[in-house]
């Protein structure tokens, strides 16, 4: 069994885009309206919205492969790239996507410390993410990586209002 990180270049878009799709409405998608569902993944996910992310110098994304399998992947973000203002002592996890057939295999584990290593480089104090106030499985998992809920902020899933846990954990 092994891990490996590779950080995304353009050149990666397309793959980039159908893990995203693939990942978030494995994920999400028995929770939410068809409808609902379709437009927030035409809205986040479709390749001009990927690009301008991955042109942003303070969005990093990285694909993780499990036995040289492309498993998912951790977008990370910095500065005014953060989706909540927590300042420029943060660094915030946006997204961890793992591919339903490779979960329960250490891959988040895996990527939450690559984020922590990378949160020490730059000299950030705290790491810090939303999740959706449903996801008890994720909530789970980053409670027990030493996460703690700080506060909650709306989500858009299409037309329809719901609700992210803010969830911060102090490097220094």
């Amino acid at each position: 069994m092994t891990i490996k990180i590779k950080k995304c270049t353009f050149e990666d878009l397309k793959t980039l885009q159908e893990i995203s799709i693939k990942t978030f409405s494995a994920t999400f998608e028995g929770q939410n309206s068809p409808e609902n569902m379709k437009s927030y993944l035409e809205k986040a996910f479709n390749l001009k919205q990927l690009e301008k992310e991955l042109s942003n110098p303070f969005s990093q994304f990285f694909f993780v492969y499990f036995n040289n399998e492309t498993a998912g992947y951790l977008k990370l973000n910095t500065n005014d790239a953060q989706s909540e203002e927590m300042g420029n002592e943060s660094l915030e996890i946006e997204r961890i996507y793992i591919k339903n057939e490779f979960q329960k295999h250490g891959i988040g584990k895996y990527l939450l410390n690559k984020a922590m290593e990378i949160a020490i480089e730059l000299n950030k104090s705290k790491i810090w993410l939303g999740v959706w106030e449903k996801n008890e499985n994720a909530i789970g998992f980053y409670k027990k990586m030493g996460f703690i809920q700080t506060g909650a902020h709306s989500f858009y899933m299409g037309n329809e209002e719901q609700t992210d846990f803010v969830m911060i954990r102090t490097l220094k």
